[in-house]
């Protein structure tokens, strides 16, 4: 069944994904769990928070300058490594969520843009338009979405 993201809340509700979420990486699956949640908010895709213990890949904290989300709280960024490889700024996560967003901590987030692939049970994810949000988009749903030429009004 499709989903409208101009259905899902503002502020952004976490739920339970109840799907398999795996994040592939110079060949190498990184990130793969069924334990996932997700972020839906108004206009986006949505994000997927894998718990650290499913993540396979180096993580060094990055040099990437953290954000402040109103709901959320504030942002770490993380540089993800596997192999020789080093991609910079690729995941991050909420150390210290605030209040009504605790399941977030000891998750990760990643950039789809940034990863290899990015699966959502068996579809090939791609990345939300734009480059600054991190949501997976998938064909179970209906945009537009935020991110996009034309959509920073908005």
């Amino acid at each position: 069944m499709a989903e409208s993201v101009w259905d899902y809340p503002r502020p952004p509700r976490v739920e339970a994904a109840g799907r398999r979420i795996r994040v592939v990486l110079d060949r190498r699956t990184i990130a793969d769990t069924t334990a996932a949640c997700r972020v839906l908010e108004t206009s986006h895709p949505p994000v997927y928070y894998v718990p650290r213990t499913d993540v396979s890949a180096g993580l060094t904290p990055s040099a990437r300058r953290g954000s402040l989300c109103e709901w959320k709280g504030a942002a770490r960024y993380w540089d993800v490594s596997v192999g020789g490889r080093v991609v910079e700024g690729a995941a991050w996560g909420y150390p210290d969520p605030s209040p009504g967003y605790e399941s977030l901590r000891d998750t990760l987030a990643f950039y789809p843009a940034l990863m290899d692939e990015c699966w959502v049970d068996e579809e090939r994810a791609t990345p939300q338009p734009g480059g600054f949000y991190g949501g997976w988009v998938t064909s179970d749903l209906i945009g537009p979405f935020k991110g996009g030429p034309g959509t920073s009004g908005w």
